[in-house]
C-alpha cells in the first residue's frame, strides 16, 4: 500500500497498482483516457462525455451532484477520482466510509489545475502518455503568462440564470480567462459563483458578456436578451473549454485568446 496527497491536504491510501477506477468527473475522464488509463476505468458519470468511444460502453453511476453510491461501491474500484466543486463532500464522505478511497481535485487556477492532475498520474499510476501531456500544459501555461496582453476587456461570465449566476474571480474558468487577457468586472465575493441580478451586472457596464454552453446550454435567444439589458457584446462560448481542465488547456487559452482580441 501507499499514500498519496490530494487537493484536501489529506492522504489517500492506495494500493501498489490501481487497476480499476470510477471517475466522478467529466473532464477528468477524458484526462484519464488520453493519459492511458482508458482500460482501467471502470465507472463513469452520466456526464462523463468524452471522449465519445471510449466512455459509451462503460457503466454509469448517474450524475456528479447524485451518483449511485450502491452502484460504485459494487463496481469494487480500487480509487475513485472525485472534485469539490463537481462532487458533494456528503457522497465522498460516504464512499470514503464505504472503504473506498476518494482523490479529490479543487483547482482554482489554470497552473494548480497543471499540478494537481501531475498529482492525479502519481495517484493512478502507470499512465503511458502523463508525462507528455503534461509537458504540453506546462509549455502552454508558460507561453500564456509569458505573453499576456493588459487586461481587456471587462467582462462578466455567466454560468445559470433564473437564477442568474456568474463566474466569481476565485475559479479556474476565471484564471483560464484572465491569461488569455480579460478582466472580471465582478467583485470578489465570498461566494465563488455569486447570484447577481442582470441590472448590478449592467450597472457595472462590462465591454463583454460571456454565455457559456455549459451547465447552463445558453443560446442565440439569450445572447439576444443579455445584449439588449447589458449594451456589451455578448459572445456564446463553449462551456468545456472554459472549465473542462486537461488536454484542452492549450487550444482553450489559444480560443479565448482569440476571441477577447477579435
Amino acid at each position: 500500500m501507499r499514500r498519496v496527497g490530494d487537493a484536501r491536504g489529506r492522504p489517500v491510501t492506495l494500493p501498489d497498482r490501481v487497476d480499476r477506477v470510477v471517475s466522478l468527473v467529466p473532464s477528468l475522464t477524458e484526462w484519464l483516457v488520453h493519459a492511458g488509463a482508458g482500460e482501467r476505468l471502470v465507472g463513469v458519470t452520466d456526464w462523463c462525455a468524452e471522449p465519445a468511444e471510449a466512455v459509451a460502453g462503460l457503466p454509469k453511476v448517474r450524475g456528479t451532484k447524485n451518483p449511485d453510491l450502491r452502484a460504485i461501491l459494487a463496481l469494487e474500484p480500487d480509487l475513485v477520482v472525485a472534485n469539490a466543486e463537481e462532487n458533494r463532500k456528503l457522497d465522498v464522505d460516504r464512499l470514503e466510509a464505504g472503504g473506498l478511497p476518494v482523490f479529490v481535485t479543487m483547482p482554482t487556477t489554470v497552473a494548480g489545475a497543471v499540478a494537481e492532475l501531475r498529482d492525479l498520474a502519481a495517484a493512478v499510476g502507470g499512465l503511458p502518455h502523463a508525462a507528455a501531456i503534461d509537458a504540453d500544459l506546462v509549455a502552454a501555461v508558460a507561453a500564456a503568462y509569458r505573453t499576456r496582453p493588459p487586461a481587456h476587456p471587462r467582462y462578466a461570465c455567466a454560468v445559470w440564470r433564473d437564477p442568474w449566476m456568474w463566474v466569481g474571480r476565485r475559479t479556474y474558468a476565471a484564471d483560464l480567462l484572465g491569461l488569455a487577457g480579460a478582466e472580471p468586472v465582478l467583485e470578489d465575493p465570498a461566494a465563488r459563483y455569486p447570484r447577481i441580478e442582470p441590472d448590478a451586472v449592467a450597472a457595472l457596464r462590462p465591454e463583454l458578456i460571456l454565455l457559456p454552453s455549459e451547465p447552463y446550454a445558453f443560446g442565440a435567444a439569450d445572447a439576444e436578451e443579455v445584449a439588449g439589458w447589458s449594451g456589451a457584446r455578448v459572445e456564446l462560448v463553449d462551456g468545456r473549454a472554459l472549465t473542462w481542465y486537461g488536454p484542452r488547456i492549450p487550444a482553450a487559452l489559444a480560443a479565448f485568446r482569440a476571441l477577447l482580441t477579435a
